[in-house]
């Protein structure tokens, strides 16, 4: 995945992950540098998808 998507618009991309997951919390979301895979885990539990599709999702906001 482009590090493009987790540097300078993660509001924006967060705010977007929100609208189309309304389940997902600021907990959910929450993002610190170097740990984008901790991120991604969160992510595939929280919508029962798998690491790629997490990433292609992230990809295509």
């Amino acid at each position: 995945m482009e590090k493009s998507v987790w540097k300078g618009n993660w509001n924006e991309q967060k705010g977007k992950l929100k609208q189309k997951y309304a389940n997902l919390t600021d907990d959910d979301l929450m993002y610190t540098e170097g740990k984008e895979d901790e991120l991604l885990g969160r992510l595939q539990k929280k919508l029962g998808k798998s690491k790629e599709e997490v990433e292609k999702l992230m990809s295509d906001l």
